[in-house]
């Protein structure tokens, strides 16, 4: 690992939102504004959560940036105009045992399922990415939890979490915009 690059995360937080508007753009802003993130140019980037990376609350992380900044992000959203449409995004992340590994953050969006389906599915994903790459079984037919458990007791997986948020398109004519992200912010 390269000691003090800046394009390598020190501290990461996760943050959902929704948004309604007339307009698709503008209900994605309100939904970036829900989830405080409005302020900052984001810029998506894929799976990766660096070794030794810090998970910091939403409000410390929020504090560390300023407007106008690039900020690098894994992003879900899910967006549609049809009434009654429930919208779902959400990120999961996998952290391995040894924090000088990296880890995995997965995004997920969908439409439909419950708030509890949209964030199993992330943190599965994401577990399922860690565990494999460091060598776990794998077995797509056994369930969720008995595989969660099984790589934490293999040492693995050590933790695993999903931040999800659903959102319904409430009438003919209006948008909404449901989010989920994993932002870097030292």
């Amino acid at each position: 690992m390269l000691q003090g690059n800046p394009l390598v995360p020190r501290q990461i937080f996760f943050t959902t939102g929704v948004g309604v508007h007339l307009d698709k753009l503008a209900s994605f802003e309100m939904a970036l504004r829900d989830a405080r993130i409005a302020r900052y140019n984001l810029v998506t980037i894929s799976s990766i959560l660096p070794p030794h990376c810090e998970f910091v609350e939403r409000e410390e992380g929020v504090e560390r940036l300023q407007a106008g900044e690039i900020v690098f992000c894994v992003l879900s959203k899910a967006s549609s105009n049809e009434p009654g449409v429930h919208l779902g995004a959400s990120v999961g992340v996998a952290v391995p045992r040894d924090r000088s590994m990296y880890g995995y953050i997965s995004e997920h969006h969908t439409s439909g399922p419950s708030v509890d389906a949209v964030a199993e599915y992330a943190e599965d994903l994401a577990a399922q990415m860690l565990a494999t790459a460091l060598g776990a079984p794998f077995d797509p037919e056994v369930a969720w939890d008995e595989r969660k458990e099984h790589w934490r007791l293999s040492g693995h997986v050590v933790e695993s979490r999903s931040y999800a948020m659903v959102a319904e398109v409430p009438e003919q004519g209006t948008w909404a915009t449901a989010l989920a992200a994993a932002v870097v912010c030292g």
